[in-house]
């Protein structure tokens, strides 16, 4: 599902490394993701264009620092993920986050603090190393690193960034998406449903910080693998139908089921007409759950 590259120094190597991809897949019709791993310090002046060649970056702290000094990367780490959720990419990051837990159960107070900033600044991922491909407590590394995401995530002060209301949008589908957030945020509904073909929807939903959780769904399976890595994104699969009240009512049956919701609750959901087309999100609905 997704291809990392290690060492791009520019927009070049990534196109090149997304065309043998390309090919490689090309005999099972699929196209991974390309991750840009930025390790080198002359990627970091190409940035921009690493960004707009890739579907997002690895902060690849080790072999960064190596190029650059340990103290330059904490704001080189900011500085990234900023410029990935700005760009509508995805941002991982990696590296000796709980090092001390290849031999120890317990992470130090210092990787603790380490792996909540990480979110903090807003990456949509946090990546083991050799915690979990040669430490001693591999699935106690998981299990702490994953609680230390959710208390940073609920201890955010959530608000939507004000930069995105004077953004003028050449595609409605990110209209769309970006007009849910702001509905959801202001009347406090309990979830955002993007039904999805390709995922870009709830890709744009998840680039900015709001305490109201997203549920992707859709029929593609490739598509819910790929949106695992969306920040605040819970991928559901939904059968394909073109019969949009069928569709909606599948929706919030999947809602219920999962006890995300509860009859009555509020929530916001977009879709495309005609159903089923890439690209063509363009309705945006205000529902009670139970309503259909």
């Amino acid at each position: 599902d997704y291809v990392a590259v290690s060492f791009p120094k520019n927009a070049t190597d990534m196109m090149m490394a997304r065309q043998l991809a390309n090919i490689a897949g090309e005999e099972f019709a699929h196209k991974p993701q390309m991750i840009a791993k930025i390790e080198r310090a002359e990627a970091i002046p190409a940035l921009q264009e690493i960004l707009d060649a890739s579907d997002g970056i690895m902060v690849a702290r080790g072999d960064l620092a190596v190029e650059v000094g340990n103290a330059a990367v904490p704001a080189l780490q900011k500085r990234m993920i900023r410029m990935a959720r700005t760009s509508n990419k995805l941002a991982i990051t990696a590296t000796q986050m709980m090092e001390s837990m290849i031999q120890n159960p317990v992470p130090t107070r210092a990787e603790v603090s380490d792996v909540a900033n990480a979110v903090l600044d807003g990456t949509d991922a946090v990546m083991t190393s050799a915690e979990t491909a040669s430490g001693r407590y591999p699935i106690e590394t998981v299990e702490a690193m994953a609680a230390i995401c959710i208390e940073a995530e609920h201890s955010e002060d959530f608000r939507l960034d004000a930069d995105f209301l004077n953004v003028t949008f050449s595609r409605i589908d990110q209209s769309i998406a970006y007009g849910a957030l702001f509905t959801a945020y202001h009347l406090r509904v309990k979830a955002i449903v993007a039904l999805t073909e390709s995922g870009s929807t709830a890709l744009w939903m998840s680039r900015h910080n709001i305490d109201v959780p997203i549920y992707a769904m859709t029929p593609s399976r490739a598509t819910q693998r790929k949106a695992v890595l969306y920040r605040n994104v819970t991928t559901m699969e939904l059968a394909h139908s073109t019969d949009r009240e069928a569709v909606l009512k599948m929706a919030q049956d999947l809602l219920l089921a999962k006890g995300a919701v509860q009859r009555g609750d509020m929530i916001v959901i977009t879709w495309g007409e005609p159903m089923g087309q890439v690209g063509g999100t363009n309705a945006l609905n205000i529902m009670k759950v139970g309503e259909y």
